[in-house]
């Protein structure tokens, strides 16, 4: 039978690669890295806890056949594993097989996965080659694609990291299947995001199509994927390394919502969750500078409601410690906050020089 399989490329000269999405894909995996990276001998696979158990068997078994010879790492679930501790231990493990410069990292899991898995790749042996295999809707979406890879630091989310674009990323819809809800749900901030950010069509289709998105219909599970990788592909072409600023329009809500993250201590609330309440407050800022209308706003709070995301901080957050973790966000210029803000439906700027008044007001 053949596979329908959607491809988006994400043109970088030489470094490009392809993503692939598709449903039961997976246990063709193997021969689907060797047809991007020949030669491949020896791969290390790095899974967490929640996903290997579920998932690396079929992995393995798929790179055995193809002729590689795996060795899985696996790590605790959870944000606490993007850590100087559990890259160091990671980097020993390596060392300690003898793992050199022709073998390949392939990330299976969410985006705390990949984005340590992809810290791993670019920093041991200076840099070996890397695959993502995706396992949450908001990292096949969001931070399996575009080369953004690091650990966090316990005063700050993703501090210490590099851009190291992967060879390949394989996309199966099918494990989305065995996501906890409230993780599939999470998974949704980042597809509305792109909306808001690029498309506003396709956020009305979102609107539309709320119940077939939440069934899984597969269908409408890999339009929404295959369009978020369409425009996140697109962006990253434009600024590889954010550099022109276009890039950090992907950044919509992040400034807001990695501090809610870092001062919960990233275990009240999953990512989409936190990015979810930053966005609000970041459409509820364009609202008080006069940047969108009031309408624009409801709007977006109205479709994460329908997704069961909450859109109103906790009252129990210090507003000043907020403001202070914002100051150290990755786009701050020099202490000065730098926040994405809407102008209107699939359209954002990135706006310096916001008082701080006015930013402690929707806090």
């Amino acid at each position: 039978m053949t596979q329908d399989i959607s491809t988006v490329r994400v043109g970088l000269d030489d470094r490009g690669y392809d993503i692939e999405i598709g449903h039961r894909i997976l246990p063709d995996a193997g021969a689907r890295i060797l047809g991007r990276i020949s030669g491949l001998r020896r791969a290390v696979v790095i899974s967490d806890s929640n996903v290997a158990p579920l998932y690396a068997e079929p992995l393995i078994g798929s790179l055995d056949a193809a002729g590689v010879n795996a060795t899985l790492v696996t790590v605790p679930a959870g944000e606490p594993s993007k850590s100087v501790e559990q890259a160091t231990a990671i980097w020993n493990q390596l060392l300690a097989e003898r793992i050199d410069r022709q073998t390949t990292i392939i990330a299976l899991g969410g985006g705390v996965v990949g984005d340590l898995a992809g810290f791993i790749a670019a920093t041991f042996a200076r840099g070996l080659k890397f695959v993502q295999i995706p396992t949450t809707l908001l990292a096949t979406v969001d931070s399996s694609v575009g080369g953004k890879v690091g650990i966090n630091l316990p005063g700050g989310k993703n501090i210490v990291g590099a851009f190291w674009q992967p060879q390949y990323v394989l996309i199966d819809l099918s494990l989305l299947d065995s996501l906890p809800v409230r993780q599939g749900r999470a998974g949704m901030a980042e597809v509305i995001k792109y909306g808001v950010i690029a498309d506003a069509e396709f956020f009305e289709y979102i609107e539309t199509n709320v119940e077939k998105i939440r069934a899984h219909e597969p269908g409408t599970l890999k339009h929404i994927v295959s369009t978020c990788c369409q425009i996140k592909a697109d962006v990253v072409e434009e600024d590889e390394r954010e550099t022109s600023g276009r890039r950090a329009i992907l950044n919509y809500g992040h400034t807001f919502g990695h501090a809610v993250e870092s001062a919960t201590k990233y275990e009240k609330y999953l990512h989409g969750e936190a990015i979810t309440m930053g966005m609000q407050c970041a459409a509820s800022l364009s609202v008080n500078l006069k940047r969108i209308d009031a309408e624009m706003a409801d709007r977006q709070a109205a479709l994460f409601r329908q997704f069961e995301l909450p859109v109103e901080l906790d009252a129990a957050l210090d507003s000043n410690e907020l403001l202070e973790l914002m100051r150290r966000d990755k786009k701050a210029d020099q202490g000065n906050i730098r926040l994405v803000l809407p102008t209107k439906m699939g359209h954002v700027e990135l706006v310096d020089n916001v008082p701080d008044h006015e930013i402690l007001e929707v806090l």
